[in-house]
């Protein structure tokens, strides 16, 4: 299996899912033109561990709800907060924005990214959706000003009829990767504590 995937890898087949390839894009983007990463943490539903191979100095991961982000905080500050597919599914987000935002460094960063037009997947609920104007809003609400947000989306109708209902699928081989704003399958944004 591992060979028939590197086979794939060659060849062009792109594993990762269809609905993040962007967001995962742009993410690497904008830590990449950051230069060397400090500490990180990543906030997860408990089966995402896409950031664990960040160059960065340190890297800590919690696992939500056994680490509940909409009470917990951990003691010590990061230069970049991934809450990558969590807060969807936390029933206080402006509280769970808020403890990101505490857990921040001056100067650090958030990363966090939900999706929009996709199904309900309980882990163990799930709650929210957010359009670009939803997220930016979440975030102001949590603490951050409107100058350290930049909030972003992707999707297309093809992703979207794709994943109704089915199984999350791997780009593959030449997906549709055009971006039809009115179908955002997914909704990031990156907030910076002042």
């Amino acid at each position: 299996m591992r060979r028939i995937k590197r086979w794939l890898a060659r060849v062009g087949y792109d594993e990762r899912n269809w609905l993040r390839v962007r967001q995962i894009d742009s993410f690497n983007g904008f830590l990449q033109s950051r230069g060397p990463i400090g500490d990180v943490l990543e906030i997860s539903p408990g089966w995402n561990r896409t950031w664990k191979q960040l160059p960065a100095a340190s890297y800590t991961t919690v696992d939500y709800p056994g680490f509940d982000i909409c009470r917990d905080v951990l003691p010590r500050r990061f230069d970049i907060v991934i809450a990558d597919q969590v807060l969807e599914h936390v029933p206080a987000p402006v509280r769970a924005v808020r403890n990101v935002r505490e857990m921040l460094a001056p100067g650090g960063h958030a990363l966090i990214a939900t999706p929009f037009l996709f199904r309900v997947h309980a882990r163990p609920h799930d709650y929210h959706r957010w359009t670009e104007a939803g997220l930016r809003q979440l975030l102001l609400d949590g603490g951050f000003g409107d100058n350290e947000v930049s909030v972003h989306s992707w999707g297309n109708r093809a992703c979207v009829r794709a994943h109704a209902g089915g199984p999350v699928r791997d780009y593959g081989f030449y997906r549709d990767m055009r971006n039809e704003p009115e179908y955002p399958v997914m909704v990031w944004a990156f907030a910076r504590r002042g």
